[in-house]
């Protein structure tokens, strides 16, 4: 067993793409140096250790996020085309956030690339050493973008080993210089503790994994959800990436607990705290102090941790481009342990209120393309025993279950003539392009469309079987990419077994489709032509600064 450490930072320098140096971390040069710029500079061996990262970007805003360690308020300088623009201060960091802190920062210009330096200062004024993010807003006219997106971190047991070079998918992304990276869930495994000692892998080498108390067991108290968080940023990799690429994060299951939904009594002896609903709320509110979603409002140490909010929303990407990210998680049904045409079937992942808003929300943009991204897949039965916890059911036949809200998404994206939708998706462990039309569907009332899935990122890689499909919405597969064989056996990661998958937006409103291993191989890619009836000729949202 190893044991993580708190190591010093070093300085690194780390170009991307477009974008300004990226200071990845600080060296005792560097400190000498910070020391005569600030005088009340103090070197600590923990500073930051969890880094900066930047999320939600859109035409105008953006949101930095850090740690401190110790309670501090979180300062920023924000520069611009070689300028300093603006300093804030922002809120305090203290333990009922976890040291937590983040500034929503708004009235941004858009097509315009930033540099944040993030530092914590004390109220003695003892500064820690500054680290730095960088992100570019959204064009708000025509211009080219790039998202990437996948899922599925730290799972079936696999953690950070540095002899194999930490989670190189991060790395993998971070080499494509994305504009915005969509983590569509599944950013911990909360119920999956890792070893203790060594995984054996395939091939009868082993993996080492690095350890900390809280990846060692199922989470079930608000410190061990947080130290799950705290594990992943603690790769070199990760790091790299969340301080050089903005991020838009969604949760699954297993930010709580495999398959759950509300209202379970979890039946799983290594639980003592069996209810479903108590771990969700503790590991709801770990995900929001630990990503950096717009979220302002603290509540009472026993509430969801924020309020208001919620997890789905909007990101407006300027004018070829709004984002949907939905939350299949909170409002479901139950999972049922009955034949989906029996009347105790489940009814809905989302909610009639989260169902409404994205009808509205799809009706009122004026965005070229309107990117769905959902937690699981539409026609992948997501089933252990008997537990069916995705939305297809295997039946082919007229909508059951859970598929009756999909129908009625999609039925009103034809009815009020919403065009260039496309659905993107993980969870289930292999990269795939799906196309649906009623043609070939039981369930006829929609316009075709694409379906996208993508992932792991760092977890053992899944079967893809296209037979196995729900024929109720007509998929096509045209590619699938996975583990080859079907057996139960946990591959380790490795970067040829790993997906991530690009939207690359061309200034003419071009979507070109590209599907990658985290070798950076293209497996699969295509150009979808937008309608011109879903395009429009101004922007969705304006910005100034």
């Amino acid at each position: 067993m190893t044991l993580l450490w708190d190591d010093q930072t070093r300085l690194g320098e780390l170009r991307v793409g477009r974008r300004t140096t990226v200071v990845a971390g600080l060296s005792g040069a560097s400190i000498l140096g910070l020391a005569d710029r600030w005088p009340n500079f103090v070197e600590r061996r923990r500073d930051l250790t969890t880094g900066v990262r930047s999320g939600e970007v859109t035409t105008n805003s953006a949101v930095l996020w850090s740690r401190a360690v110790e309670p501090s308020r979180m300062m920023a300088r924000l520069y611009s085309g070689g300028l300093l623009r603006r300093t804030i201060r922002g809120r305090w960091a203290d333990p009922r956030t976890d040291f937590t802190a983040r500034m929503h920062l708004t009235g941004l210009a858009a097509g315009r690339e930033f540099e944040a330096e993030v530092w914590f200062e004390t109220p003695e004024g003892e500064r820690s050493a500054p680290q730095f993010a960088s992100f570019a807003t959204a064009p708000i006219h025509g211009g080219a973008q790039t998202i990437v997106w996948s899922g599925d971190t730290n799972g079936q047991g696999w953690g950070i080993d540095r002899s194999r070079g930490g989670m190189t998918g991060y790395r993998a992304m971070l080499d494509l210089r994305p504009d915005l990276f969509i983590h569509v869930g599944d950013t911990i495994y909360a119920d999956e503790p890792m070893e203790s000692s060594k995984l054996l892998l395939e091939n009868g080498s082993t993996w080492q994994n690095e350890l900390t108390e809280e990846v060692m067991v199922v989470a079930e108290t608000l410190d061990h959800f947080r130290g799950r968080h705290r594990y992943p940023l603690r790769d070199d990799n990760v790091r790299e990436f969340y301080a050089a690429v903005p991020s838009a994060v969604q949760w699954d299951d297993h930010e709580t607990c495999n398959n759950w939904w509300p209202g379970e009594t979890i039946d799983d002896e290594r639980y003592t705290e069996r209810r479903a609903d108590v771990l969700a709320l503790r590991g709801r509110r770990a995900w929001q102090e630990y990503q950096p979603v717009p979220v302002e409002r603290l509540v009472s140490a026993d509430g969801d941790g924020f309020a208001p909010t919620r997890i789905y929303r909007t990101i407006p990407r300027g004018q070829h481009l709004d984002l949907f990210l939905l939350d299949m998680r909170s409002f479901r049904g139950s999972n049922p342990e009955a034949d989906p045409r029996d009347a105790r079937a489940p009814r809905g992942m989302l909610g009639s209120e989260q169902e409404d808003w994205l009808i509205a929300s799809l009706r009122r943009s004026t965005a070229t393309w309107k990117v769905i991204s959902i937690d699981q897949p539409l026609s992948a039965p997501v089933r252990q025993l008997h537990d069916l916890d995705g939305i297809a059911n295997g039946d082919h036949g007229r909508p059951m279950g859970r598929e009756p809200e999909i129908g009625r998404i999609l039925s009103a994206i034809k009815r009020y003539g919403v065009k260039n939708v496309v659905w993107i998706t993980a969870d289930v462990h292999y990269t795939a392009a799906n196309h649906y039309s009623p043609e070939r569907a039981t369930f006829t009332d929609f316009d075709p469309f694409w379906e996208f899935i993508s992932g792991p990122l760092h977890c053992s890689p899944f079967t893809a079987r296209p037979d196995e499909l729900d024929r109720t919405f007509g998929p096509l597969v045209h590619f699938t990419h996975g583990k080859d064989e079907p057996l139960p056996v946990k591959i380790a990661p490795r970067p040829d077994n790993q997906h991530i998958g690009q939207l690359a937006i061309a200034p003419s409103g071009e979507l070109t489709v590209r599907l990658y291993d985290a070798v950076g191989t293209v497996l699969w890619q295509k150009t979808l032509e937008p309608d011109p009836a879903g395009q429009s000729a101004t922007a969705s949202r304006s910005s100034a600064e």
